[in-house]
């Protein structure tokens, strides 16, 4: 298949057209948030999967049977995602928990008027770029990545899935909400800190011993176990793991074992020139 038979486009970026639907992308702008509500937002590749894990987990107060039971895609829904559609969300008891990758610009009324608790995940582009590279490799449903070289163009140009990396986080960067950010970085480097900070954003008192008991399980290669959030229920004609695991490597900096040393210089060029107005303090830079 081509890329325009792949993707559609939303709202200025590219989405999926075989799990974004026109049907799933009205379902969101219609959709109204409740004031606790939590959303979990990322650039795609930015650790979604990673806070999926985590946050139901606080929010039970360290039960793990949602988290062994039920699929993250629907125990924390993408709004704009068709499947969303099926679930019944409008009769999910609060807070009820979801997901999306949309841009701050492209949320619905809803969200702006309601204010629901925002998470937003960061992750050194660089890595979110691997990252991508090889999810595209294993997807049926996304376009065939090409080189790495020819990937990079794409990505810094934004004509990939959901967009450019550098207008998603200025935007949600820029957000009036209030607005908790976490860094994939930080999770790695101290996972029961960010759990802490995740639960006490949420409002919610966690005794060390049941911090430490979540910290335990989203340990990455913990919960690459756990095929409630592995994907590997995902029929292999859509997702080939045996290609690469959906959960890869969890880890910072592997960018330098696979980029060139002109990758490297063009990456940086375009991030310097993209990134100069940004106040914000970034873990990588």
């Amino acid at each position: 298949m081509t890329e325009a038979e792949i993707y559609s486009v939303y709202k200025g970026v590219y989405v999926t057209a075989q799990l974004y639907t026109p049907e799933s992308l009205k379902y969101h702008e219609d959709f109204t948030f409740r004031p606790d509500d939590i959303l979990i937002v990322t650039y795609p590749k930015s650790g979604t999967t990673w806070t999926q894990e985590i946050v139901p987990l606080i929010m039970s107060e360290g039960d793990f049977t949602p988290v062994l039971t039920v699929p993250n895609w629907d125990r924390v829904p993408w709004l704009e995602e068709r499947r969303a559609m099926a679930l019944n969300l409008e009769q999910r008891p609060s807070p009820r928990i979801f997901a999306t990758h949309l841009h701050h610009q492209m949320m619905n009324e809803s969200f702006f008027k309601i204010k629901p608790r925002v998470i937003y995940v960061l992750r050194n582009p660089k890595d979110v770029f691997i990252s991508a590279f090889h999810y595209y490799g294993i997807a049926a449903f996304m376009a065939n990545p090409g080189t790495q070289d020819e990937f990079m163009e794409k990505f810094l140009d934004g004509k990939v899935f959901f967009g450019s990396w550098f207008d998603h986080v200025k935007g949600w960067l820029n957000a009036e909400e209030p607005i908790l950010h976490v860094f994939y970085e930080e999770m790695i480097a101290d996972l029961k800190g960010s759990v802490e900070k995740i639960a006490t954003y949420l409002g919610k008192s966690l005794s060390q011993e049941i911090i430490e008991k979540i910290a335990d399980h989203c340990v990455f290669k913990n919960m690459k176990q756990n095929k409630m959030s592995n994907y590997s229920l995902v029929p292999e004609e859509f997702m080939d793991q045996k290609k690469s695991a959906f959960l890869r490597k969890g880890v910072a900096g592997d960018w330098k074992n696979h980029f060139t040393e002109a990758q490297e210089q063009r990456f940086n060029a375009v991030y310097k020139d993209k990134m100069k107005d940004v106040k914000f303090k970034l873990m990588w830079d």
